[in-house]
């Protein structure tokens, strides 16, 4: 049989004991998760279309978006006096930080205004799932609404035209009639239903869900929805942005909390002031008192003593006195101001607080000096001094108090509106782009990772020396996918194979090795080689083609049988096959057909009217294979798998040689075992194993150590 190869090839019974000692660094290398995902292309671009239609939808139905904004600026002083008192200044410089004044925008007490100015807690929402995502939804603004209160759900309403409206009931009766600007009412069961629209636009006919939701719930909303930060670091300018599906609406609402917020703001002011002007008006008798006191008593010293002359030392000794009396005097009422409104230990406190030691210290070394004078010069001036300290203190107090008035009277706040709400009309939402993008990448994300975890988790054997080490049996070699897979189909098909068409292809460099390896094998003169899988699709059919044309291409006259009645796909295309062939309706050589490969038959499956095993069981199919040795050098079996029906354990007696197809990483170790059981039991003849479907890049690295396509030239 070897004489009549017209090229020798050394002879070489593959085992993968020496050649795959080569193994990979890590368990998953890039190469390896590059080659996986490769052969996943097609669910990965299901992943991509997917992803890319969920992002067109989803920019589609979010409906559009527009932002406006307001500008607000903390005041320090006084909005009407720019000579403010010591108590002013400390009532209103200080402030509220900027984080307070946001808090407190945010706040229910002004929210909860705006939402009944606005009419928060009333919805029209639109109903219809195109109108959505076409975005040419309508648009219904409920002022007011009142809804039984056992039935507040389902109520709709409709539009007729671009002034009138109709409102219908949970059981979908028309209950009224209204007109845009004029509030509406009826009465159903008993109960009444009023609505107040202020706007309507869209087309007649469209349809709004008419909803009532809490203030709470409604200040909540639009807490969460507004954007409040101040502009700059400590700078007192506070900016609110708000956004909202109507441009108009926007500016309506922004532009209603900056005047509540005013409003509420200077009316806390005025408060504050009322209780510090009750503090100084209540203070106010006692510091009249204790100057008039001194006042009598500066008159009567000067009756008893007459007139007593200061000198010019005596004089200025009595000024400085005199200001840092007035001094200290507006510093502790500052002091006792301020403490109505921070605590001991805040800044503003503590810096009074070292004001006051430093002017009492000096006073403290005046009056040691002024000891040194006469003593009635020094009563003098003790007197004075107690007059002019009360003078200031009550004229103070008179001035804080006209103040505070004025800032009762609500002429002064901390804040003032810079710049009011503008329409805007440029959409903010959504970014159809940005959402187009980021599905298609979350999706590929999640394909890629489902590939991956799939092809780890897998747990089919993939090393062939493990195969080899504990079934005995040779794995002659990893047929990869093939570079052409449009050939590799067209192969399956019926058409040229793969070895024929692509020779410098790395799975026909495998099929060689195959070929190489059976072909000193089956040591027969005229063998027959049973080609069988395991299980279905894993490639058998392939392989079968492909080692029969290369036989044919040695100059071997061979015959192709496809003896999987059930699932035939070796020369599909026709009819009559072996099952007619075994039932006695055709003979041998009625069945038999010419490939398109020199020196290559085939006979199909047909398509039998019995079970398969009934037709194999008998002597025909055995005296079809002595017929056929008689005339071909070379016969292939292409078997249905072995562990799944029994026509395969029908064939085996009759074969000498048989190679059985394993698909890469799907087989399990007691798969292998059970088939390699079935077949020690039923023949003896040489056996091995293919591995196919294997990694494209693995096998060429590992198994073909990177020389799978040595001596073609790349196109």
């Amino acid at each position: 049989m070897k004489d009549s190869i017209t090229a020798p090839v050394t002879p070489t019974t593959i085992n993968l004991t020496g050649i795959q000692n080569i193994k990979p660094k890590g368990n998953f290398s890039l190469v390896k998760a590059v080659d996986v995902l490769w052969k996943q292309r097609w669910l990965l671009l299901t992943f991509v279309l997917v992803g890319a239609a969920v992002g067109v939808f989803v920019g589609n139905w979010i409906r559009p978006q527009y932002s406006s904004d307001a500008l607000l600026k903390l005041e320090v002083k006084s909005s009407k006096s720019n000579k403010s008192s010591d108590v002013l200044d400390m009532l209103f410089a200080q402030g509220s930080p900027a984080d307070a004044e946001i808090e407190m925008i945010k706040s229910r007490r002004v929210l909860s205004y705006v939402v009944d100015a606005e009419g928060l807690c009333y919805k029209a929402n639109p109903i219809g799932l195109v109108d959505r995502l076409r975005h040419h939804e309508g648009r219904m603004d409920v002022q007011s609404l009142v809804l039984p209160t056992h039935i507040r759900d389902g109520w709709t309403a409709k539009i007729v035209n671009d002034r009138s409206y109709v409102v219908y009931s949970p059981d979908g009766r028309s209950v009224m009639k209204g007109v845009v600007g004029k509030e509406s009412s009826a009465t159903y069961k008993g109960e009444s239903v009023s609505i107040l629209v202020s706007k309507i636009s869209g087309v007649p006919g469209q349809r709004f869900d008419l909803e009532i939701t809490s203030s709470l719930k409604a200040a909540r909303s639009l807490a969460n929805k507004l954007i409040i930060e101040e502009r700059g670091k400590q700078t007192g300018i506070i900016g609110i942005t708000y956004a909202h599906r109507y441009p108009d609406r926007a500016v309506s609402i922004l532009n209603s909390l900056a005047d509540v917020y005013l409003n509420q703001n200077i009316e806390m002011r005025s408060a504050e002031a009322a209780k510090t002007l009750q503090f100084l008006e209540e203070q106010l008798p006692g510091v009249k008192a204790r100057l008039d006191s001194a006042e009598k008593k500066l008159a009567d010293y000067r009756q008893s003593v007459g007139a007593v002359d200061l000198s010019v030392e005596s004089q200025s000794l009595l000024k400085k006195e005199q200001d840092l009396t007035r001094q200290i005097s507006a510093l502790e009422q500052k002091r006792q101001e301020t403490t109505r409104l921070f605590k001991a230990e805040h800044p503003s406190v503590q810096a009074i607080t070292r004001q006051l030691s430093k002017a009492r210290s000096e006073l403290n070394k005046l009056k040691n000096d002024a000891g040194k004078m006469p003593a009635t010069q020094q009563e003098m001036l003790a007197l004075q001094e107690q007059v002019a300290t009360n003078n200031a203190q009550y004229t103070s107090m008179l001035n804080n108090i006209q103040q505070l008035r004025t800032v009762r009277a609500g002429e002064v706040g901390t804040v003032t509106v810079v710049d009011y709400a503008v329409e805007d009309n440029e959409q903010i939402k959504p970014r159809k782009a940005r959402i187009f993008f980021w599905s298609v990448g979350i999706f590929l994300f999640a394909g890629v990772m489902l590939v991956l975890l799939m092809r780890l988790f897998r747990n089919g054997v993939r090393n062939a020396l493990e195969i080899e080490r504990k079934t005995g049996v040779s794995v002659y070699a990893k047929v990869p996918e093939s570079s052409n897979r449009d050939l590799k189909k067209k192969s399956r098909k019926g058409t040229l194979p793969l070895v024929c068409c692509c020779p410098e292809d790395p799975a026909s460099e495998a099929l060689r090795s195959v070929f190489t390896s059976v072909e000193f094998s089956a040591a027969a003169e005229r063998p027959v080689i049973m080609v069988a899988g395991l299980v279905a699709g894993v490639g058998k059919s392939f392989v079968s083609r492909n080692l029969a044309a290369l036989y044919a291409n040695f100059g071997k006259k061979v015959l192709l049988v496809d003896v999987d009645m059930r699932r035939g796909v070796v020369y599909s295309k026709h009819s009559q096959g072996l099952a007619d062939i075994l039932s006695g309706k055709m003979s041998f050589d009625e069945c038999l057909s010419k490939t398109d490969v020199d020196n290559m038959w085939v006979i199909g499956a047909g398509k039998p009217e019995q079970a398969p095993t009934d037709l194999l069981h008998g002597e025909t199919f055995a005296d079809m294979l002595r017929y056929a040795k008689q005339n071909f050098d070379v016969i292939v079996l292409d078997t249905p798998p072995i562990n799944l029906v029994a026509d395969t354990e029908l064939v085996l007696p009759l074969v000498d040689f048989s190679l059985f197809v394993l698909h890469y990483g799907r087989h399990t170790m007691d798969e292998i075992d059970e088939a390699v059981t079935k077949v020690n039991r039923l023949s003896e003849s040489p056996k091995a194993f293919v591995m196919n479907h294997c990694d494209r890049f693995m096998s060429s690295h590992y198994y073909y150590n990177g020389y799978s396509s040595y001596g073609f030239k790349k196109k």
